[in-house]
């Protein structure tokens, strides 16, 4: 039996429409949650991923500015900007599309940002709050795995869940969702000793190690939730994930497609963080 395909388009939609309705609310209390994206350089992703983020923005009737930076600015330019729109009372959310030039820190970027605007979850206050359990905005693709499990009934409550990738971004911060989520979580790494062994025993795998169709059929357990966070593109041009999905969909119960799975959550995330540090900014509960 194949395994019933995790629809992230549809769930990020959902997502999206109960944003637009709270935001509309909004407006008769006089606020409106605006994001601030700062893109340095001309990364073609990078470029599509900020035009995108200014879409949703327009889509869901939040103010948005978008700073276009030249690849020679310097991480003073940068850091005056980042202070400015901390001190803007109609910016709620900076965000600055990583990666940055060579000659630019990415750390003092990220630490510039006001925890309060920290859209991205980056902050080291806002993983320090995340790791405590306290209020904190959430890193996007993480938060956005967490919807996905939920909103088609895969509560992580009580379920060994095998995390592949131990990134910032997204391996660290998604294991402590889980655990958050009372799961039992396991971490795996190119060190992890016979890594197929440990992933068998998941009842959730989330795949986001970079690498093309790692995760066999013969990896998972027949049933299990397998969520694929990888984006790699193959030499004939199309996109894959870490997970081989042909292989892997016979034998899983749940499992995300990609395109089309955890893609969609991670930008409605965003939005999300952005009219919950407005909400926050304003008292709102």
């Amino acid at each position: 039996m194949s395994a019933q395909i995790i629809d992230g388009k549809r769930i990020a939609a959902e997502i999206r429409e109960e944003i637009k309705r709270e935001t509309e609310s909004l407006k008769a209390k006089d606020v409106r949650p605006g994001l601030a994206v700062v893109l340095v350089g001309e990364d073609p992703a990078s470029q599509v991923y900020v035009r995108n983020k200014a879409k949703a923005c327009e889509e869901l009737g939040f103010y948005s500015e978008v700073h276009r930076l030249s690849a020679e600015t310097t991480q003073e330019e940068l850091l005056s900007l980042i202070a400015r729109l901390n001190a803007q009372s109609d910016i709620n959310g900076i965000l600055v599309q990583l990666p940055l030039p060579k000659h630019i820190e990415e750390k003092a970027v990220i630490d510039a940002i006001s925890v309060e605007k920290d859209v991205d979850g980056f902050h080291p206050v806002s993983v320090g709050n995340l790791l405590i359990g306290d209020d904190a905005l959430q890193p996007c693709t993480p938060s956005g795995v967490i919807e996905l499990l939920k909103r088609t009934g895969n509560d992580p409550a009580g379920k060994h869940a095998v995390v592949i990738g131990r990134s910032n971004i997204v391996g660290k911060p998604v294991s402590i969702l889980l655990l958050r989520e009372h799961a039992t979580v396991t971490i795996c790494h190119s060190r992890t000793p016979d890594l197929p062994a440990v992933v068998r025993g998941a009842d959730i795998v989330v795949a986001a190690v970079g690498v093309p169709k790692l995760v066999k059929g013969d990896w998972v357990k027949p049933g299990s939730v397998v969520i694929d966070v990888g984006v790699n593109r193959l030499p004939d041009g199309k996109l894959c994930g870490d997970v081989d999905y042909e292989d892997v969909s016979p034998v899983a119960g749940w499992i995300t497609p990609v395109p089309g799975g955890v893609g969609p959550m991670t930008i409605t995330m965003l939005m999300l963080n952005t009219l919950k540090s407005a909400k926050a900014a304003h008292g709102i509960e």
